[in-house]
């Protein structure tokens, strides 16, 4: 199978670096709200700011850097941004141990760590374009996908073990050691890496440019409704976590280590998930899959409305998480491949930044507003009311004559606009 061939020791050490800062974040996961409430005693608005502007302001500040990323080799600049979220992360545990952390700086640290993470996805998307040969993508996705999810498995309470030995400062030290590592795997990969060449003349940077992103995804058949259809769906998946937090761990009653479990166990799916993709794109094509799973993976969430108290509860929670997962890892890889295909080299890092900024700033928003919402109705009410939104997020998907016909097929060819 396809999944299991080689696709040489450059993509190895670019897997390693995903894989080694992967791990970091996941251990690390939630660990800024605790230092918060645990170490510096902050109230819920706090830490609902720290959350929510970190994300934003983070999303706002990477705007200009994508197209700045365009025209410049991607390696070294994930190495810069690496080294920068080492050095930003670093600080808190120095400041810790100096009895000088603050909450402002938990939030500037915040900031430097979305904006350089929105760079570096950008300019890693590009790189492994250029890495791998067309028809090794899906495969090179699919592992990426495959190490996130088998990430969030592990990360969260591994990282709950150290956090209840050491405190949760320690997995920021291991999260900014695994970038500090990755810049190293990165830097392996070797190799002559020629500038990229504006394909237009005029001045390295234009004013345009930054909207250059936007104007590209909107203005493409495929990709638009591929892009409306991903950040409402990441949105509205996002904006029912917390409450389901609430719902579970407050009126439901379920202990904390039930409420991990029911998250962890379903990440399963996306080992399986991700492994399945490839196969089912050749045998029945890059977009039907996309439309099914797309489909798919839109219809469980509302599940999560009918939970209830006790082990049934919890296995309906896990039932859910496992379908939703499942479809998501087999999506997941398909589109973003798609994506890469569908977009020409001298546009790869605009879009794919233009991509992440704008889902940061849903995700941000529409967690805010379905906070909101629940205080007006109740976290039950409008998890439900997210779900029922959900439903109606495939039709966002390919229209009919949308789309490239080529994607129909299996084995499809490279689809690359210019």
């Amino acid at each position: 199978m396809g999944a299991r061939r080689s696709l040489g020791r450059r993509f190895g050490w670019l897997w390693a670096a995903y894989a080694v800062s992967t791990y970091g974040t996941w251990l690390a996961f939630d660990a800024f709200p605790l230092i918060a409430v645990l170490v510096l005693h902050a109230g819920t608005t706090e830490v609902a700011a720290l959350a929510a502007a970190g994300l934003a302001v983070g999303a706002v500040v990477a705007v200009p850097l994508g197209p700045w990323v365009e025209f410049r080799r991607k390696r070294p600049v994930m190495i810069a941004t690496d080294l920068v979220r080492f050095a930003a992360l670093a600080s808190i545990p120095a400041a810790y141990a100096l009895g000088r952390l603050s909450f402002a700086q938990l939030l500037v640290v915040s900031v430097v760590a979305a904006a350089a993470d929105i760079t570096f996805r950008a300019a890693s998307g590009a790189h492994l374009k250029a890495l791998v040969r067309p028809q090794d993508l899906l495969v090179a996705n699919g592992r990426f996908e495959s190490t996130t999810w088998t990430a969030t498995m592990l990360g969260p309470p591994l990282g709950g073990a150290v956090i209840g030995l050491f405190g949760p400062v320690t997995t920021v030290a291991a999260d900014a050691v695994s970038y500090l590592l990755s810049a190293a795997g990165i830097r392996a990969i070797g190799g002559k890496e020629p500038r990229p060449a504006r394909s237009d003349p005029g001045p390295r940077l234009r004013r345009s440019d930054l909207l250059e992103g936007w104007r590209y995804i909107l203005t493409h058949p495929a990709l638009r409704p591929l892009f409306l259809n991903t950040i409402l769906v990441n949105g509205l998946i996002m904006a029912s976590a917390p409450l389901l937090a609430v719902l579970m761990l407050g009126r439901l009653g379920f202990a904390p280590w039930q409420y991990a479990l029911a998250f962890a166990v379903p990440c399963v799916g996306g080992l399986i998930g991700s492994r399945l993709a490839g196969g089912l794109v050749a045998r029945f094509g890059q977009r039907k899959v996309m439309l099914t799973t797309g489909t798919l993976r839109a219809c469980w969430s509302l599940g999560l409305a009918f939970i209830r108290p006790g082990v049934a509860g919890l296995v309906l929670v896990m039932a859910v998480e496992l379908g939703l997962i499942t479809c998501a890892a087999v999506f997941n890889p398909v589109s973003v491949t798609y994506r890469l295909e569908s977009t020409p080299e001298d546009r790869v890092t605009r879009t794919l930044s233009a991509w992440s900024v704008t889902s940061k700033l849903t995700t941000a928003a529409m967690t805010a507003l379905w906070g909101l919402l629940a205080a007006a109705t109740g976290p039950r009410t409008a998890i439900a009311i997210a779900g029922l939104l959900l439903l109606a997020t495939p039709l966002l998907l390919f229209r009919p004559g949308h789309g490239d016909a080529v994607a129909n097929r299996p084995e499809a060819a490279p689809v690359t606009a210019s």
